[in-house]
């Protein structure tokens, strides 16, 4: 592969120009979305609409991606690579697999790609590595194919070692495939390996710089990730996610201001775009980061304008999980028990979306001295636990069973059984500790750990509660609920310093 050369992806607009002759100077900010270097046996003339396609599916542009690479192949009919493109951009690794529409599509371009004719090895290890993905869908579970893609990639990597895009689609591939209950981090710490080494030399690499931010997204590995994050908006700003992905990293590291100011500008891009998924998901992290730093009446204006927004829950996950949770968070933050309560699962929610609708309502109703309340919703977090379980959704059925662990856990509590609620969320919290998020969310509405140290202070146990508060804000630094909880604690064992230390990181 040709050296990673600089070019600036500068020559396509989002809006068409103006009509106006009055107008004619006024034009809107050239497109930019970082450095790509791409070879490949198409023709010359699809050389920069090929990179600039490429830059797109590394910063998740699906819709964007899939289109610019169509053109590309309706320009040079012989160039499989243009199929390549296609097929990955209804991949989406990091995100919930394609649907049976996507992955029709997606297996078709595989078998374009695959009957044209391909001039190097290295464009048909490319090919082979999809086709292996798209290979027997109806039959083989997704986490299944992605580790055969995975291991495509790792044969290719293997074979062309200094090829900067076969070493960063692998390094996606190994984030991607990372079981969510390996807290070692093992798949991680080798994709940052790879990627660290290309960052420092192609600092303007859109890929790079997301995937780092991907690769460091965990409590433990957060601070490597802060100058990835710190650049990437600003390598590629056309792209929303790539303005939205930096609050992963600012998330994990109680940030709040950056986090805001991200997702505010990714919010505004993605609007204009009209990607809703990415406008739902900026906002949810917005939500999360505005409660986090005290701005309720900011949170609640976010959440407000979700009813102008003709949201179909079950249309598309990632919106359906981001409107969803941006009310619970609203309520359970708040602690207002009553919106809570009140509550409703958008039509057609799936199991993993509607389970934390249910979660809310049952703690609700526990917390506010109507234990029995809780049964119905209970039980439906069984129901969808034992759903879940069924799909192979492994982790979303974890994810489950530890929101019906802390429901049971506080309506124990609120029918005078404070040790077994207590042991309760005590399994819940070790259960949550002992798995990874997913790129979909912040983070849990309330860590587990938190809801413990909350359930220790209100027995008066807050030596036993300041601990757990401790541990909480370890997981996920700068949490408002942990942290006023911590001061609290303090204040009860007449641990002055503690509580002052508290309470300054609650008003920076």
């Amino acid at each position: 592969m040709k050296r990673l050369t600089a070019l600036l992806i500068a020559s396509v607009m989002f809006h068409a120009p103006v009509a106006s002759s009055q107008e004619m100077h006024s034009h809107p900010a050239p497109e930019k979305l970082g450095k790509v270097s791409f070879a490949t046996s198409c023709a010359p003339k699809v050389a920069r609409d090929f990179e600039r396609a490429v830059a797109l599916l590394h910063s998740f542009a699906y819709t964007a991606s899939e289109k610019a690479f169509s053109d590309v192949a309706s320009a040079d009919p012989a160039c499989a690579m243009a199929h390549w493109g296609i097929a990955m951009s209804y991949f989406h690794e990091l995100w919930s697999p394609p649907d049976p529409d996507e992955l029709a599509k997606g297996e078709a371009e595989t078998e374009k790609a695959s009957r044209l004719r391909v001039r190097t090895e290295r464009e048909r290890l490319f090919i082979a590595a999809i086709a292996a993905y798209y290979r027997d869908a109806d039959h083989v579970p997704p986490a299944t194919r992605a580790k055969a893609y995975e291991a495509a990639m790792a044969t290719a990597a293997k074979r062309y070692p200094a090829d900067t895009e076969i070493q960063v689609f692998y390094a996606l591939s190994l984030v991607a495939t990372a079981a969510p209950e390996d807290k070692s981090h093992a798949n991680q710490k080798r994709a940052g390996a790879i990627l660290e080494p290309i960052y420092r030399d192609h600092p303007d690499h859109p890929g790079v710089a997301h995937y780092l931010i991907h690769t460091y997204d965990s409590t433990e590995l957060a601070p490597r990730g802060l100058a990835a994050a710190r650049a990437y908006s600003k390598i590629a700003p056309s792209a929303p996610h790539a303005l939205h992905m930096p609050s992963h990293i600012f998330t994990r590291l109680g940030l709040w201001d950056e986090s805001i100011t991200s997702n505010v500008a990714a919010r505004a891009a993605a609007h204009s775009q009209g990607d809703l998924g990415e406008e739902l998901h900026a906002m949810d992290y917005l939500t999360y980061a505005y409660l986090q730093r005290g701005r309720r009446a900011d949170a609640e204006g976010v959440v407000r304008s979700l009813s102008t927004m003709g949201i179909q829950a079950g249309s598309d996950f990632k919106a359906g999980y981001a409107a969803t949770a941006m009310a619970v968070r609203l309520a359970m933050e708040g602690r207002q028990w009553d919106m809570a309560s009140n509550l409703q699962p958008k039509a057609s929610s799936s199991p993993e979306v509607a389970a934390i609708v249910y979660w809310a309502r049952a703690v609700a109703q526990a917390r506010a001295g109507h234990p029995q309340a809780a049964d119905p919703d209970i039980a439906k977090l069984e129901t969808c636990r034992q759903q879940l379980t069924a799909g192979g959704k492994t982790y979303w059925a974890t994810q489950v069973e530890i929101l019906s662990q802390e429901s049971k856990a506080w309506q124990l509590a609120a029918q005078s059984h404070p040790d077994q609620a207590i042991e309760g969320l005590r399994l819940a919290a070790d259960l949550e500790d002992g798995i990874e998020k997913l790129p979909l969310t912040p983070g849990p509405i309330i860590p587990a750990r938190e809801q413990l140290g909350d359930l220790l202070l209100e027995t008066h146990r807050p030596q036993e509660a300041l601990e757990a508060y401790r541990l909480a804000l370890a997981a996920a630094p700068g949490r408002r609920g942990a942290l006023s909880g911590a001061a609290q604690a303090a204040d009860a064992i007449g641990d002055t310093r503690t509580a002052s230390q508290m309470r300054t990181l609650l008003s920076k």
